[in-house]
């Protein structure tokens, strides 16, 4: 089983940026899909950035345009980087794998307000 340890979170005002990143245990992870995850308060979490083992990624439409997702498959870590933050981005961020879910790591806290 892969152990999953995301951080980088942390409180920022809107417009502001943040860098999140996710290190895998394990050599599978660069053979693998991987997606940054979020889930508000209350409501279910969402898959909002995705990247190939190869590197293609992809995203939700509320993110387009502001997130980065990429991913070192040397050091089997993935990141998310995060720019023109807005409140409705407040969310606890997880990292997993695109479809067979690993077991879930505790998540990076993520706050946007003034």
């Amino acid at each position: 089983q892969v152990l999953l340890v995301e951080s980088g979170g942390g409180l920022v005002q809107p417009g502001g940026s943040l860098k999140l990143a996710c290190a895998a245990s394990g050599s599978i992870f660069r053979f693998v899909a991987m997606g940054w995850y979020r889930q508000a308060p209350g409501k279910q979490r969402e898959l909002v950035a995705r990247i190939t083992s190869g590197g293609t990624p992809d995203y939700a439409d509320s993110v387009k345009g502001r997130f980065t997702i990429s991913r070192d498959n040397t050091k089997n870590t993935l990141y998310l980087q995060m720019n023109s933050l807005k409140p409705e981005d407040t969310a606890v961020y997880y990292c997993n794998q695109v479809g067979s879910w690993w077991n879930w790591g505790q998540g990076t806290q993520v706050t946007v307000s003034s």
